[in-house]
């Protein structure tokens, strides 16, 4: 799983998780009966099973068909199909160059549409997999990984008081219990 965390201008935050991959199992369970569910402060009111696959969220419903949506997907499962043959760190590492990837993915009417006059002036940023805008765009990155045997590697990177060049990154890792 790897995902972003925007800041607003007031401040608030929300977790945008773009992607969660390699789901195995009958009824979206993984192997220890474990289900994967969505759940948003828009759209259905109850969470909603997912059945296993790949899923990308940005700032509005899961799979909003966003260009840069489609693309950071297209640039995760990219990453997950050379991870095999990758150390862990340097598929963390490829994992946070896919959610700090600014290319603007234009046009995109469904952004355009969606954001109407409000996101005329910053679309070229808004349009891109890492938001950077005056005010608002991607803060924080996180990468979970879990292995086979329940060992998991939680990496957040941070922006350091709202300064694009400052940035830490920490690294967490534990086993699951049964």
């Amino acid at each position: 799983m790897a995902g972003h965390q925007h800041t607003w201008q007031a401040g608030s935050a929300h977790q945008l998780p773009a992607a969660a991959a390699g789901l195995a199992g009958p009824r979206a369970s993984t192997a220890k009966g474990d289900v994967i569910c969505y759940y948003g402060n828009r759209g259905e009111p109850d969470p909603i099973v997912l059945t296993p696959g790949t899923y990308g969220l940005s700032n509005a419903l899961l799979e909003t068909p966003w260009r840069k949506l489609c693309f950071g997907k297209q640039l995760f499962l990219e990453a997950v199909e050379r991870s095999q043959a990758l150390p862990k760190d340097v598929l963390i590492s490829d994992l946070l160059d896919v959610l700090n990837n600014e290319e603007a993915q234009l046009p995109d009417p469904a952004i355009e549409d969606q954001g109407g006059e409000y996101v005329q002036p910053v679309l070229s940023k808004y349009a891109a997999v890492c938001v950077r805008c005056p005010g608002y765009g991607t803060r924080t990155n996180t990468i979970i990984l879990v292995d086979a045997d329940g060992h998991v590697t939680f990496t957040e990177r941070s922006m350091m008081d709202k300064d694009l060049s400052r940035w830490e990154t920490r690294t967490y890792e534990f086993t699951l219990q049964n």
